[in-house]
């Protein structure tokens, strides 16, 4: 079987996690902070704080800028849910756009419609690994005075212009699920350069605890998003990993590139110019015509993990709305197909799945 995704964890990360199960110490402590340190220099950004998930550090970025009722964001359609749950979550309105076909990301020339006088910013998304055109999108924001929040669980190692991906905007919100390039099993990170946030945000993931002359204080009704000392650890070893993860998916992804020049019924991604894309997921969007239902489970058959690229969020039951108005994120809900990406693929498998995609089955007319 050629599985859809195998984390990297080796010797090293199970030696991390054995020392600290053996220190009786397990909750966040020396290996989070440790793990914190290296994300935020890697990122270049002043913090970084460690949180249970991806979606705990959208949720509490949103929180930490005072986002509540009354208050809407613009999120990009085709998106994970959690994108979107995290500002109801917070008592705001996602206000949902199109996307760009191409890159699958936002479509930046449908924001400034989405603004009214109740938008308090931005909440854009890395998706798939590579970044969203953020120089329109943080030209935009300064007009109308919006905050960016970068929801760039996809994109560690990402960069636009130079700039890695989570330093874009006022803060950054990244995931360590093991389909993302490095894993601590569950988890999040949020990054930031400010002071007052980063504060806010450690004590909105405790409980809302602050520890003054020794005793703590309880000044808000905040969460348990805190992140083991078993998941620091895991970290740790493996940012050590990153660049040489990230390196051999881009080496894939440009074989896949290349098999599938002759694929008439798919399209390739696109990547930007100026841009790093670390290619968390390789997503082929399927021509119109062809059914991509048939094709999944034609690769399924032939014992190839594959799976949709992801979701229009207006399509889903809580969020049900008239996708007619966001036809770009409709059509790849329905017709993009995410392919098998890990180091431990070889050539010969990209070839395979290659040789399935030359075969596209077809609608009746």
């Amino acid at each position: 079987m050629i599985r859809l995704t195998i984390p990297e964890i080796g010797d090293a990360e199970i030696q991390a996690v054995a020392d600290v199960l053996r220190s009786g110490y397990l909750v966040q402590g020396q290996q989070v902070q440790a793990f914190e340190q290296l994300v935020a220099a890697y990122v270049g950004v002043r913090h970084a704080v460690a949180v249970s998930s991806g979606t705990a550090a959208l949720h509490v970025a949103l929180l930490a800028l005072g986002v509540g009722p009354g208050d809407e964001v613009i999120v990009p359609d085709f998106t994970f849910p959690a994108t979107a749950n995290v500002v109801e979550l917070v008592g705001a309105k996602p206000v949902l756009v199109d996307i760009d076909l191409e890159t699958f990301n936002i479509d930046v020339t449908q924001i400034r419609p989405a603004i009214t006088p109740r938008t308090k910013g931005i909440l854009p998304v890395h998706l798939f690994g590579q970044p969203a055109d953020m120089g329109p999108i943080l030209d935009i924001a300064d007009a109308y005075d919006l905050f960016v929040v970068e929801d760039a669980a996809c994109a560690l190692g990402a960069s636009y212009r130079g700039r890695k991906c989570g330093a874009l905007g006022v803060m950054g919100c990244f995931s360590f699920h093991p389909r993302k390039a490095i894993t601590t099993g569950e988890g999040g990170m949020v990054v930031t350069d400010s002071d007052a946030l980063a504060a806010q945000l450690r004590q909105l993931r405790n409980h809302g605890m602050v520890s003054r002359h020794g005793h703590n204080h309880f000044e808000l009704a905040g969460f348990n998003y805190r992140m083991t000392d078993l998941q620091g650890a895991l970290g740790v070893v493996q940012m050590g990993r990153l660049e040489g993860i990230l390196t051999r998916r881009t080496e894939l992804a440009d074989l896949y590139h290349e098999a599938l020049a002759g694929a008439a019924a798919v399209s390739r991604p696109v990547v930007l110019d100026g841009v790093r894309h670390i290619w968390q997921s390789y997503v082929i969007l399927v021509q119109e015509g062809a059914e991509r239902d048939e094709l999944l489970q034609t690769l399924r058959g032939q014992g190839i993990e594959a799976t949709i690229g992801t979701y229009a969020v207006s399509a889903q039951a809580h969020y049900a709305m008239n996708t007619h108005a966001l036809p770009k994120s409709r059509r790849a809900y329905e017709q993009s197909l995410c392919l098998p990406l890990h180091t431990q693929m070889s050539g010969a498998d990209i070839e395979t799945v290659a040789d399935c995609l030359q075969w596209v089955p077809t609608r009746e007319k």
